[in-house]
């Protein structure tokens, strides 16, 4: 059995009874990296082998946890944070182990993305994921193409070397008075959201260079 075993966002209290105990109980845990997933481990004192599977895995590892499934060994996967395959390389091996007919189980969970938008007050009857934006190729077409939208809220990832690009270049597309959500450090100690239009959330960052940190899910 194949196990797709959400974990928290970031605090590890958000930790469910059925994943520890699935986490305990397989043979093996595969994990985007196992330094990270060690703190989380300890931290419930789980000590089942790990094995790395990450988005620089060539076919190789996949084989070899395919092979491991096929000797009748349960395996959980694992990301850093949140549910595997979203945003994750965890949709490789998953296809894999739906090739070879191995059964495949996933826990429930939220992700940043449904936790963000829930407590964002924008509408999330129907919304639009993109995980990170394009860096380079088809990002121009790709915001030309998402001003468009008119009923949807659209949700994005972004990091603390992009956030003020991103921002920017939201004004251009979308105009300074577009209404923003930016959720900075979500379920950490230091959590913010920052609402208002795109031109005074870019002002936000460009005064306060000290909250360029973590990780930011953005609501436009």
């Amino acid at each position: 059995m194949l196990y797709i075993v959400p974990t928290p966002i970031w605090n590890l209290e958000d930790m469910t009874y059925r994943a520890v105990r699935i986490l305990s109980e397989v043979e093996i845990i595969a994990c985007e990296d196992t330094r990270t997933s060690w703190i989380l481990l300890k931290h419930y004192n789980i000590p089942t082998k790990t094995i790395s599977y990450h988005s620089h895995s060539g076919q190789t590892k996949v084989d070899k946890i395919i092979s491991i499934l096929k000797e009748g060994q349960d395996v959980a996967l694992i990301s850093d944070a949140w549910t595997p395959g979203i945003s994750d390389p965890g949709y490789a091996l998953v296809w894999a182990a739906l090739e070879n007919d191995i059964e495949i189980t996933a826990l429930p969970w939220s992700s940043a993305v449904i936790t963000a938008l829930s407590a964002s007050g924008m509408s999330s009857h129907h919304f639009l994921y993109l995980g990170f934006l394009p860096v380079k190729k088809w990002r121009q077409t790709l915001l030309t193409r998402l001003s468009q939208c008119k009923t949807e809220t659209i949700v994005v990832y972004e990091s603390v070397h992009r956030i003020e690009r991103t921002l920017t270049d939201l004004i251009k597309y979308f105009w300074e008075d577009h209404k923003v959500v930016i959720w900075r450090e979500l379920t950490k100690k230091f959590e913010q959201y920052i609402r208002g239009t795109l031109l005074e959330a870019s002002i936000y960052f460009k005064e306060n260079p000290g909250k360029i940190k973590g990780e930011f899910v953005v609501l436009f």
